[in-house]
């Protein structure tokens, strides 16, 4: 099997958790540079992992190396032009969440992927993870069967990171597509990859971000959070419908009056139902009674264990020996929902999602 070239396009903290699960592959890869605005993160970066060479210019460094396959981990407005400045250079591309700022973009890097002939795959992660892996089980077994309905939410009381996050120029938006994000593209993997067609959604900015002192506020960022504009959403709630009558209720949130940070997924099926929080439940019935069953073993979410098994199966795509679990189609559908969801915020209408 050939050793691929890695890079990195953006070397912050979603960075760092790509370049580590890279170098916890051994010597199927080799870790031959990355890049960031900031030269000083850049070079931490390759200090800490391994990297051979930094860069603070992305089509200088996709000029210099012959580089197999680029993680994308910028903020979410650069994700379009790295992703085809990688792939335009010959790589296969790992571009993190949310795809794009809009599906528009997510199209172009599809029609990008498509002309190079490369594997966009998007980072979404919680499809890597035990707990999607035991519903998938389950799944297959016959045990839901028809799953009709389903919950998300992910809902913090003080956690926007604030930087770049809170600036829409730059991040596209708020909750919904940092976290939301997540919980949406979770429920629609573990429904089949349906296609959404109508979406109602609301979103509220009425508390404002960080509301607690420094002391008590948790989400810090280790970049300069200076110089954005904080105009994002605290909140965002919707319904989509799918098109095998798959219904999902979902809500995100940075700042709202809750007790504690809280989220999960529930699914309900013709046969059985599934709680997804740090572990799987599932709900069915059985010699006349009502059965919680909790399957032994892992069945949670864990980061850096998903990010591996994430990275694990781009590489699998990039040799060829897997199809790409995570595709740029999945990524721009995904895109549709979120936009779809902010034009019925602003319209107060529910939204058609077209082809």
């Amino acid at each position: 099997m050939k050793q691929l070239k890695i890079g990195i396009i953006g070397t912050g903290g979603m960075g760092n958790a790509h370049a580590a699960a890279y170098a916890s592959m051994g010597d199927r890869v080799k870790l031959v540079s990355c890049c960031d605005l900031d030269i000083s993160k850049a070079e931490a970066c390759a200090e800490k992992h391994g990297f051979e060479r930094v860069y603070t210019d992305m089509y200088e460094m996709m000029r210099n190396e012959a580089l197999d396959c680029v993680s994308v981990c910028t903020w979410n407005s650069a994700h379009k032009d790295a992703s085809i400045c990688a792939l335009r250079g010959g790589a296969h591309v790992l571009c993190e969440k949310p795809m794009a700022m809009n599906a528009a973009e997510a199209r172009e890097m599809n029609e990008a992927a498509q002309a190079a002939g490369k594997v966009i795959q998007i980072g979404f992660v919680r499809r890597f993870g035990a707990d999607a892996d035991v519903i998938l089980r389950f799944k297959a077994a016959g045990a839901f069967g028809d799953i009709y309905y389903a919950t998300a939410q992910y809902l913090r009381r003080d956690g926007c990171p604030g930087g770049w996050f809170a600036d829409k120029a730059f991040s596209g938006g708020g909750p919904l597509i940092d976290l939301g994000v997540h919980v949406i593209d979770l429920v629609r993997y573990l429904g089949g990859n349906p296609k959404p067609v109508k979406v109602y959604g609301v979103t509220y900015s009425n508390l404002g971000s960080n509301r607690a002192s420094n002391a008590i506020g948790q989400w810090q960022l280790s970049s300069d959070k200076s110089g954005y504009e904080n105009n994002v959403e605290d909140l965002a709630c919707a319904f989509v419908r799918f098109e095998n009558g798959l219904t999902l209720r979902v809500e995100a949130s940075f700042n709202l009056n809750i007790g504690a940070d809280t989220g999960g997924i529930m699914l309900f099926g013709t046969k059985a139902g599934a709680e997804i929080t740090d572990r799987v439940t599932v709900f069915e019935d059985q010699a006349g009674m009502y059965v919680n069953l909790a399957p032994a073993g892992k069945s949670g979410f864990e980061f850096m264990p998903s990010i591996k098994n994430e990275v694990r199966a781009f590489l699998d795509a990039c040799d060829g020996t897997a199809p790409c679990l995570a595709t740029g189609e999945d990524g721009y559908w995904l895109m549709k929902i979120i936009d779809a969801v902010y034009r019925s915020a602003e319209t107060g209408e529910v939204v058609q999602i077209a082809e």
